[in-house]
């Protein structure tokens, strides 16, 4: 089963601390890239986070948030208090800093409130840490929401990627039935040449059939053709491969080697009509390849 790199999942669980809400982003990377933003209650957890998201989700670029909404009956406990020393401290320097350079206008509360330092939480903070088996449980589920939405578009991947392998193997097809029409046009081409330069004088038949199994021998494009079927063979096993594994790697490779048979057929072609089929076989490679690039 192949799977897209691009999906999304929530998940929220209650606590006895809060509400637990995890939301996870991800499209394609080349490797497991994490953006990871935690509340200041759950951030401790960012190395365990880290390890379980890329368990789940070990290709792609993943953007996962989780925080803690605290339960009503825990705003009691929330302690702040302002600083007043620091506060007068302030005070005292803006109202001196403003008299030494003349400067206008009054330190007033507006002033002051700008200065976030003045607003101290005393709150417990540990009272209202969640448990590791909570924050674990809320992050492997929205990681498991992304994973099913992955799947879905992966089906749809699978579908596009199958049809584009059935229109190479029905090029490769015409190909190996253009092939030999280049051998006897080769041959034809080289009579008449040859006669013209011998003005009358018998053909050498024996010496043309040399010229043209040497000719056959350089522009033969069977193993080529072979090897690129072989490739399509495996190419649509790993497609068909139930396991939970990452095969955008693989593919990715097929796909290379799939394009370097398809060069060299191209480059023995020496045919106008063999070389149109090499062409629309390499546009299909280069559609396939884009595709790849958005599976795990």
């Amino acid at each position: 089963m192949i799977r897209s790199m691009t999906g999304y999942g929530e998940a929220e669980l209650e606590t006895p601390a809060g509400r637990l809400r995890a939301e996870a982003r991800t499209v394609n990377h080349r490797y497991f890239s994490l953006n990871l933003r935690v509340g200041r209650v759950v951030d401790r957890f960012e190395p365990q986070i880290r390890d379980w998201l890329r368990a789940l989700l070990p290709r792609g670029h993943v953007n996962f948030s989780l925080r803690l909404e605290t339960l009503e009956s825990a705003g009691d406990e929330i302690a702040l208090r302002v600083d007043g020393a620091r506060a007068r401290q302030y005070l005292r320097l803006l109202r001196s800093l403003k008299d030494e350079l003349g400067l206008p206008g009054e330190v007033d509360l507006a002033l002051l409130s700008r200065f976030t330092d003045l607003i101290v939480d005393e709150t417990d903070v540990e009272k209202h840490v969640p448990d590791v088996v909570s924050v674990q449980a809320v992050t492997e589920s929205a990681a498991r929401a992304v994973i099913e939405m992955r799947e879905g578009e992966g089906k749809r991947l699978q579908v596009d990627l199958e049809e584009r392998l059935s229109s190479i193997e029905a090029t490769l097809v015409r190909i190996a039935e253009l092939a030999p029409a280049r051998l006897i046009a080769e041959r034809d081409r080289m009579r008449r040449v040859v006669a013209e330069l011998l003005e009358g004088v018998p053909l050498d038949e024996d010496r043309i059939a040399r010229e043209i199994a040497y000719i056959a021998e350089r522009w033969d494009v069977s193993e080529e053709v072979v090897r690129l079927r072989s490739h399509i063979e495996m190419f649509r096993e790993t497609l068909a491969d139930g396991s939970a594994e990452p095969v955008g790697k693989r593919l990715s490779f097929l796909t290379q080697e799939m394009n370097r048979e398809t060069n060299t057929i191209g480059s023995k072609a020496n045919d106008a009509p063999v070389e149109h089929q090499v062409i629309a076989i390499k546009d299909e490679i280069e559609r396939l390849r884009e595709q790849i690039e958005n599976v795990e």
